[in-house]
């Protein structure tokens, strides 16, 4: 059960960078800064593969 809720918790997370990229993409004050947006992209990257490992971990166990 604690799996679920952290995939659940990390789904949130990767939800909420999903909107806040695609939000500074869409401001052209914010757009200028591409490196506060590829963080953003690294950090979603990251939970995305959280999540991938995560889900593996649960359909072996």
């Amino acid at each position: 059960m604690a799996i679920e809720s952290h995939l659940a918790t990390l789904e949130k997370k990767h939800g909420a960078l999903e909107k806040e990229i695609t939000e500074a993409m869409s401001c052209p004050a914010i757009a200028m800064d591409n490196l506060h947006i590829a963080d953003l992209k690294r950090k979603k990257l990251m939970l995305k593969d959280q999540i991938e490992r995560l889900k593996s971990q649960a359909t072996h166990h």
